[in-house]
């Protein structure tokens, strides 16, 4: 099992999978046992709780970094195993709040469970970077198109500013034959790369319904993407649903990466597309 047991679950860009992701790693753990506390450290534009179909009562993170009240009352049971602390949406609480009270938080639900997972906020703030700093490591998530890549550099030069260790990169939306090498999108950015989430319609749809992605279809190309993605994070085995095998969801991922790929794009655009991953990277180490 990895020594680490908190994770920031950062990304430069909004809308690339980062809270998918959280809840995803955190549940496909639960799911093998381990205590696991999901944490939204977004402070300015939660969403968490939305993902997991959960109304919190009235306390959240928010009133906790307030000094209202304890991690304990913004704590929430979702399932066996996992809780989650989500953060409130009202921006007047959001002022009140100091972020610098988030280390005290997570250093007393580590004290409670096996892993704590944050869902950090996009973009650059204290609070955004803050987490990068007080988690054991953190997992870069993106797509492979080049605004978001351009942006992963730029939040891997903040993780090493806040004094944080990278674990590595997670894709997501790929789709096979890509444009670009996934090694290569890693290399470049020099990071490990921890795993690749397919295309998959049902990640939409298991937001939608409030409903983890790994519990809302089990056997799917991503559900089973996002197990291997876990157990390569934590060393932790993660058991495949009883009502199926892995090869049968493999088999299943082939089929609808085959069938999301553009069957258009040829040489030129695969050269193209290489270009304009390398230009991002190149723009994100040149910027100020």
């Amino acid at each position: 099992m990895s020594h680490e047991t908190v994770y920031a679950i950062a990304s430069g860009k909004g809308g690339v999978g980062k809270t998918t992701t959280t809840v995803n790693l955190g549940t496909a753990l639960a799911e093998a046992g381990e205590r696991v506390a999901i944490v939204d450290a977004d402070l300015g534009m939660a969403n968490l709780a939305g993902f997991v179909s959960l109304t919190p009562d009235s306390t959240t993170l928010h009133d906790v970094l307030a000094g209202d009240a304890s991690i304990d009352d913004a704590t929430y049971r979702l399932a066996d195993n996992i809780v989650a602390v989500p953060s409130g949406t009202n921006l007047d609480e959001y002022a009140e709040t100091s972020p610098e009270g988030l280390r005290e938080a997570v250093e007393e639900l580590q004290s409670q469970f096996d892993y704590v997972f944050l869902d950090v906020g996009a973009g650059i703030s204290h609070e955004t970077v803050l987490p990068l700093g007080l988690a054991d490591a953190v997992v870069l998530v993106s797509t492979p198109e080049p605004a978001a890549v351009h942006d992963t550099k730029k939040t891997i030069e903040l993780t090493d500013r806040a004094g944080g260790e990278i674990a590595g990169l997670v894709l997501t939306r790929t789709h096979p034959d890509g444009d670009v090498s996934h090694d290569e999108i890693a290399d470049r950015l020099e990071v490990p790369l921890l795993g690749t989430i397919p295309e998959d319609p049902a990640a939409r749809d298991s937001v939608y319904a409030g409903t983890p992605l790994v519990v809302f279809e089990p056997q799917g190309p991503a559900a089973v993407a996002y197990r291997r993605l876990t157990a390569e994070l934590t060393g932790v085995e993660i058991p495949v649903p009883a009502d199926g095998d892995e090869s049968d969801a493999e088999e299943h991922a082939a089929t609808a990466d085959a069938t999301a790929t553009d069957s258009t794009d040829g040489d030129d655009g695969r050269e193209a597309a290489h270009d304009d991953v390398s230009s991002a990277i190149t723009e994100a180490e040149s910027d100020p």
